[in-house]
């Protein structure tokens, strides 16, 4: 049986980092295993210009603590508004890898986000005329459709006509939950999906069953245990329209367990530990490197890192329950299993 596995040092494709004294507490935590990682634009204000996203960079790199290697990979925040000049300069000049679709209103912070998609069709088209990829947020906010549904309706209503009338946009579905939104992935060029390491583990059951579990809520909320099932058997398969993009959402305890909590899961202290036990119990360790460390990579036109992680197989492995913030304590993602798999050497 497998001891140890080396890969090749990981990315995070689809992190929140936030700002302030939240971005200083939990950046170590991405930057001691990964090594690049695409960063989410929903701050407050958003990150909509490229000026804006530059100024970002520079306060990430500056919380960076010293000994310390990461490259934040930066991206605009689409509106109605967003000037196509300027994310043509952004992308030239290799600032920014990917502009971010919110639906209006579908997650934290995203109150700014598109309602009227004839308003972007010029900042789509010159996406595509480009080659710099769309993220994009796949829920709809109609109040109508159920939020287990919101996923498979947004691929019909809204994704699957942006790539009708825009041809040649590279898409990426990010944090898909559902076989839905596997099955649409698989079927298209010039796409790529990212799947969450809480998603391959929890189902919706364990955020309602016992009481509310809020540490589990995340948007897009999990679904039914066949949705799970999808999850990983995507991941593990090897194909590479799939990679790792952790969602990692930090929110203080008192935001989270509040009348109305937050949403997201804080999973980037020990989401390889995570993914080695869920690819193990699928017998597909040879394919991790894949999902973590290269396909990511392919989509996005860039090369794969030449550093190396080792991670080894032995004793339960005890992460810290929560990490300290000046603001108050964020919770440490808890699979609900034990974690058996540890990075010794990155």
């Amino acid at each position: 049986m497998t001891e140890t596995l080396t890969l090749r040092r990981p990315d995070d494709w689809h992190l929140h980092l936030r700002d302030g004294a939240m971005l200083a507490g939990v950046l170590p935590e991405t930057a001691r295993h990964f090594a690049r990682a695409i960063i989410m634009p929903n701050l407050v204000p958003p990150v909509v210009t490229g000026a804006q996203a530059a100024g970002y960079r520079d306060r990430i790199l500056a919380a960076l603590p010293e000994g310390m290697t990461f490259e934040p990979l930066m991206t605009l925040y689409l509106t109605e508004e967003t000037d196509p000049a300027d994310v043509a300069a952004a992308a030239e000049s290799k600032l920014v890898k990917a502009v971010k679709l919110y639906p209006a209103g579908a997650t934290t912070n995203s109150a700014s986000g598109v309602q009227d998609f004839d308003k972007v069709q010029g900042v789509l088209d010159q996406m595509a005329e480009i080659g710099l990829p769309l993220c994009v947020h796949g829920e709809v906010t109609d109040p109508a459709v159920d939020i287990f549904d919101r996923e498979a309706v947004f691929i019909e209503r809204v994704l699957d006509p942006v790539r009708r009338a825009t041809p040649g946009l590279r898409v990426v579905m990010e944090h898909i939950t559902t076989a839905d939104g596997i099955d649409y992935v698989k079927s298209q060029d010039d796409m790529g999906g990212t799947i969450t390491a809480h998603h391959l583990v929890i189902n919706r059951n364990h955020i309602l069953v016992g009481g509310i579990h809020p540490h589990y809520y995340c948007l897009p909320v999990a679904k039914r245990e066949e949705h799970r099932q999808a999850l990983v058997a995507a991941a593990t398969s090897g194909d590479p329209h799939f990679f790792l993009g952790t969602d990692s959402a930090p929110h203080t305890d008192a935001n989270k367990q509040s009348a109305c909590g937050c949403a997201g899961c804080f999973t980037a202290t020990n989401t390889m530990s995570v993914l080695a036990e869920v690819f193990e119990r699928e017998d597909a360790l040879d394919r991790l490197e894949g999902f973590t460390s290269l396909h990511g990579p392919a989509f996005y036109r860039l090369p794969a890192n030449e550093d190396r992680i080792t991670l080894e197989k032995g004793e339960p492995v005890s992460y810290p329950s929560h990490i300290a913030i000046g603001e108050g304590p964020v919770t440490v993602f808890d699979p609900g299993f034990p974690l058996h798999w540890r990075v010794v050497e990155a």
